[in-house]
This record gives structure tokens, sequence and C-alpha cells, in this order.
């Protein structure tokens, strides 16, 4: 378990060095005010284990910058992928203290060690609005466009960047999608059509996709009050979804995806140790939707018919 006393973490993300596992998290101070405030006391925290099981706290791996800037107010959730030149980059979310927080934009940084990150001088990837909702307090409290999961193409021509993100088109509540970017070099972004159509979620969080033995699989988060409410039955607050597609980049049908049993969990990500034992990784709430602030050690997982299943599982991770 990953947990601080003096701090709260939640979502994370993966690199493997061939050594060690790298985790890299959201982390703010557990402050007496609500768990929410978090959101905008953040930085991205380090730590590496030899097994998943045992970490140990690295340094502070990014902060937001200094003002102005397009991302000094916050540094949110993204990934890590190696460059073909062996570096390592970093692909986060931002926002800025000018913007009240309200616009989100994806950047990079990179490091050679995993250790020491310094921001890449690129534009920042912002939502294209052929596609994508931008800013509107009627329709969503915030211009969605966050938690880049960053891949290459499974043909090796370029990279794609997977994005929670919103349609602009469909009632508030059900214009979640995920959101699509293409590179050639890592560096120059161009925004595409979403990979999913909208009507099922409000948002699609830290989405994710995974060839779990032959079956292409997205796997994503969402809360039930982010939902049209003829699909929340069973769901209880908050769940993993997963659903298979025809490729790694779909198109997936997410009206067709099943939650992941157990709920207390959230911003679950897929990993496949070097044992060949697939994982999933989360930060957990209490059984009351209390937000509790600590990553759990990883449930062992198989997949079924495009559904996440836990098999070998600690009484700690059950709703």
């Amino acid at each position: 378990m990953l947990r601080f006393g003096d701090r709260w973490v939640w979502d994370s993300w993966t690199a493997d060095d061939g050594d060690r596992y790298h985790l890299f998290f959201l982390q703010a101070p557990r402050t007496p005010s609500h768990p929410d405030a978090r959101h905008f006391q953040v930085s991205i925290g380090h730590a590496f284990s030899h097994d998943l099981y045992t970490w140990e706290e690295m340094p502070t791996a990014l902060r937001p910058a200094s003002s102005p800037r397009w991302d000094d107010y916050t540094t949110w959730t993204g990934s890590v992928v190696q460059s073909p030149d062996g570096r390592w980059l970093m692909f986060y979310t931002g926002t800025s203290r000018a913007e009240d927080g309200l616009v989100q934009r994806i950047g990079a940084a990179i490091s050679v060690d995993l250790l020491t990150w310094q921001r890449l001088d690129m534009p920042p990837i912002e939502a294209d609005p052929t596609w994508y909702e931008r800013l509107d307090p009627l329709s969503w409290p915030d211009e969605a466009w966050r938690d880049p999961y960053v891949l290459p193409d499974p043909h090796g021509d370029g990279w794609h960047m997977l994005i929670t993100a919103r349609a602009n088109i469909g009632p508030p509540d059900r214009r979640g999608v995920v959101g699509h970017a293409r590179s050639s070099d890592l560096l120059t972004w161009e925004v595409q059509p979403p990979l999913t159509q909208p009507g099922t979620f409000g948002h699609l969080e830290v989405p994710q996709v995974v060839d779990m033995d032959g079956h292409p699989l997205l796997v994503f988060s969402c809360h039930a009050a982010q939902m049209p409410p003829e699909h929340r039955a069973g769901v209880g607050s908050r769940g993993i979804w997963s659903v298979r597609g025809p490729s790694l980049l779909g198109p997936f049908d997410t009206s067709t995806a099943s939650v992941f049993d157990h709920t207390s969990l959230y911003a679950g990500r897929v990993i496949k140790d070097r044992a060949g034992t697939w994982i999933l990784l989360g930060f957990r709430y209490d059984e009351d939707d209390t937000f509790i602030g600590e990553i759990p050690d990883p449930i062992p997982i198989n997949e079924v018919d495009g559904r996440i299943e836990a098999h070998g599982l600690n009484r700690s991770h059950s709703r």
C-alpha cells in the first residue's frame, strides 16, 4: 500500500525501466478542509518498487510552474513513455491561475532517468472545437481535456494520445468521450475525432487501452453522479469500466461497458508485470463514500468478454 500520513494520494501511472517499477501519482497535503480541495494544492509524486507492493518514495517529480504560464495552477494526471532515443516523456494535465483552473491543457516534461524532469518548450495540446466541448459553465463546470494516455501506434506509425474529453453535441450529462490526438515524433500533436461516441457518461476519466491476451480493451472511470440516471443502476457511487474493441484505437461502444465489481477503487490502471500477471492499481474510497487517499496493493485480474474480473482478491479491496 502507498499511504502517507501528511498527504493524500490518488490518480497514478507507471513506467518500467527494466529494473524498477516507477509510480507517479497525484499528491496534496492532508488538510482539515474537504478532500476535494486537494485538486488545487497538487503536485506529482514519485515512488519506485521492485515488486509493485513495497514502495520507496523519491523526490517530487513535477509541480505547478511559476506564473504566468498555462500550467501555473495545477499539474494533474498523465502518463510516461520512453522515446526512441531512450529518454522518458511525461505527458500531464495543467491549468492556469489566470483561468481559475477551468481550462485544461496537456503538456510534457522530459527526463533521462525518471527522477529529474524538465518541461518541454512545446505548445500545450488543446481541445479542438471541431469535435470537442470548450468551456461552457451552463453545460459542464470546466473544459475537460485531461488524463493523457500515450501509446505507440500498433503498426509503428507514430504515437497516439487518449484524452478525457467531452463532445460538443448532445445532452450535457451524456457528452463524455475518449478524445484522440496523434503525433509522429511525440512533440507535435494533431487533434483527431474521438474514439468513442457520446451517450452514456458525462466524462470518461483516466482512459487507457491495453491488449489483454489478444483482446483490445478500453479501461476508464466515472462517478455515478456524472452518468445519466438510467445508467446508474448497480454502479454504486463510482466505477472502473472496461469494454472490448476491434483494435487498440477502437472504435469502442461505451454503452456496452462493464463495471469492475470492486467500486471502492477509482482511476484504475491495468498493468502486466514481468511475470506475465495482469494487475489493477487504483486509489480507494471507503464503503461510506469517504475519500481515503491511498493506493492499495495491486489486484490480480483477468478479462472475460470485455469485463475485468479480480482473482486472489484481498479483502481490503472489496466493496
